[in-house]
């Protein structure tokens, strides 16, 4: 009797000090756009907020960069690791060590193409409802007229770039009215979607061709603003603009008129991760392996004005 109280005892000792979480590590992509910089400020915010050391490593959008930061987070010993996958491939093997190392991995807004089993959950949007969001809204905005769309693509390889490309074909679909005419990656930034969007335009007329843009992020379509602006062509008018994040910059944009609509990807993905590593540490409740957050939809009628002021000071 006396063993297994001692037991039980030390059980509870073990689960309460994992339950603190005190050090976790967070494998970030990097800051490749507005609102990558948003869910790092969020996330040390979250983590200073609950009393937990965050060791943060930038990879600079290099998938050997994360890796490397895992195995050091593992050597470390940290209690737990987020991560935010570049791309959704070539994760098995350092996941494999940071489960032999009973260290609980939580995916952050991006998923891995790795058995379930070698991460706790993972927390971020439906990224093809994401897309059907977007292509819907177009859908319903031009009826029946004939809509050439010219898409910014995602970083390649990547699941948002993946899944929201497919989440908006699937809406368009049997709408033949409405045709994908150029596709092209502008790897999430400003500078990409500018350079390609300045590419789209040359090889349509000018923009004459073109009816709507659809950005895989709002960064994306803030460059090709700029590119229509500067070839004569008025954005949101001449050409339709709809994008996914909600960034503040774009509400600005759709204030000015150069954008239509974007669906809302929350930066916050750290509170329901860390929410979910209490629980578990605390007493071995496991979590969905999908914690999904809100898309939203948001056009020029919802007073992107003050969706501005709201998000401006959140870090992006």
């Amino acid at each position: 009797m006396m063993i297994k109280t001692l037991l039980a005892t030390a059980a509870v000792v073990t689960l309460s000090t994992a339950a603190q979480a005190q050090t976790i590590g967070f494998s970030q992509i990097g800051s490749e756009s507005g609102w990558r910089a948003a869910e790092t400020t969020l996330t040390r915010q979250q983590a200073e907020e609950r009393g937990i050391t965050l060791q943060f490593s930038d990879a600079q959008q290099r998938q050997e960069n994360q890796i490397a930061a895992i195995r050091s987070f593992i050597a470390q010993g940290v209690d737990a690791i987020l991560l935010a996958p570049v791309v959704a491939t070539g994760w098995d093997s350092v996941l494999e060590e940071a489960k032999e190392a009973e260290i609980p991995v939580v995916l952050l807004d991006r998923q891995v193409d790795s058995s379930e089993d070698l991460y706790l959950t993972a927390v971020g949007s439906d990224l093809v409802h994401e897309g059907e969001v977007a292509g819907q809204w177009l859908v319903d905005t031009v009826g029946e007229d004939e809509c050439r769309v010219v898409e910014l693509q995602g970083t390649t390889g990547s699941s948002p770039a993946i899944d929201r490309k497919t989440g908006f074909e699937n809406a368009i679909e049997g709408h033949d009215n409405i045709e994908i005419v150029r596709s092209q990656t502008g790897d999430f930034t400003r500078t990409g979607g500018k350079e390609v969007m300045e590419s789209f335009l040359q090889a349509e007329g000018g923009g004459e061709n073109i009816c709507a843009l659809y950005a895989h992020n709002d960064d994306m379509a803030i460059g090709a603003i700029q590119a229509m602006k500067e070839a004569g062509v008025n954005p949101g008018e001449d050409v339709l603009v709809v994008s996914i994040d909600a960034v503040p910059d774009i509400f600005q944009a759709m204030a000015n008129g150069d954008a239509n609509a974007t669906v809302e990807l929350t930066p916050n993905m750290a509170g329901p991760a860390f929410d979910a590593l209490e629980a578990y540490m605390a007493d071995g409740t496991e979590p969905e392996k999908f914690i999904q957050t809100e898309s939203k939809l948001y056009t020029q009628d919802d007073n992107p004005e003050a969706e501005y002021e709201a998000r401006k000071d959140l870090g992006y």
